[in-house]
């Protein structure tokens, strides 16, 4: 049985990244099925109060970010790469990194939280559904200002042609095979083209949709039911392990020290605990939950705020 679980749910854009980068590397995964909106308290129990989606799980390692798990699954299961050979990693990177927040939120989401995908969304759903998820959302982005969909469309179609100029000569973004620059750019698209009422855009160039279709049928490899409390327990029953690692300081703390990590761009739910690794790419806590036991948080170093605790 694979030792890689990922909690996610069915529409989570960032999730439908990782899964098909599970496929693509054809790794055995556990699947967790946790809740699109809070409360979720076996996800808290885990991450300390991390509550994007998704995070993978290794034993008593939790793993927050897609850009932190898509670095551990390469460097644990190296073949296929999700750096082509001849292109500079630092391209793949940037360009991930682009589509991860300027097309994810400038274009695909601006342009898909309209009343119209909404209806499409929430059609089988009672009311209150709609305005629970509208409420969470809401939360999440903390009164951080929101792109109108006549901007958003209006980049979207940019993006589009830039994307579409780049597949004109070869099949994936950056080389003949996929690289991280690809999942990464998929997975906005993707989340678009479920939406019926404003799928069409993506036809608006020639050579996205075929390229979007040679992505979807690379599948999400085999994944296990696994459930939430059985993924607790194992953390539960993991005893955790730090290696020694490179300290990187940029904030004069400690190992040991007591401190908060938290996002910088939404869903600002700091994680407390004894920070435990410092990385040029990685930070990390440990912390205590009185049902997941002691569990190892770790986060990108990219895009998230270290804070020591005062008192």
């Amino acid at each position: 049985m694979s030792n890689i679980i990922l909690h996610h749910y069915p529409n989570s854009p960032f999730s439908e990244k990782v899964r098909l980068i599970l496929g693509y590397k054809a790794i055995p995964w556990q699947s967790v099925l946790i809740p699109r909106i809070m409360p979720k308290p076996d996800v808290v129990a885990l991450t300390g109060g991390y509550r994007r989606t998704p995070f993978m799980q290794i034993g008593a390692d939790i793993y927050c970010d897609t850009a932190l798990m898509c670095d551990e699954l390469e460097r644990r299961f190296p073949t296929p790469s999700l750096y082509p050979t001849g292109v500079p990693r630092g391209l793949v990177d940037t360009f991930a990194q682009w589509a991860d927040s300027t097309l994810f939120w400038q274009g695909a989401i601006g342009y898909a939280f309209q009343p119209k995908s909404l209806a499409f969304m929430f059609a089988d759903a009672p009311p209150e559904a709609a305005k629970a998820f509208a409420a969470d959302r809401a939360a999440m982005r903390a009164g951080a200002p929101r792109i109108g969909p006549a901007e958003s469309t209006g980049a979207l179609k940019v993006f589009l042609q830039r994307l579409d100029s780049m597949l004109a000569t070869q099949p994936f973004l950056l080389s003949n095979t996929p690289s991280l620059a690809d999942f990464s750019t998929y997975h906005p698209l993707w989340f678009v083209r479920r939406i019926e009422p404003i799928a069409a855009i993506l036809a608006t160039v020639k050579n996205v949709l075929p390229w979007m279709d040679r992505m979807n049928a690379i599948g999400h490899g085999t994944a296990t039911k696994f459930a939430s409390a059985d993924a607790i327990a194992l953390a539960e029953s993991t005893p955790t392990h730090v290696a020694d690692l490179p300290w990187h300081d940029e904030h004069d703390i400690a190992a040991g020290t007591a401190v908060t990590i938290t996002p910088l761009d939404y869903a600002f739910d700091a994680v407390a605990g004894e920070l435990v690794i410092a990385t040029a790419n990685e930070l990390a806590i440990k912390r205590t939950d009185e049902r997941a036991g002691e569990v190892i948080v770790r986060f990108p170093r990219v895009g998230y705020k270290l804070e020591r605790v005062t008192t």
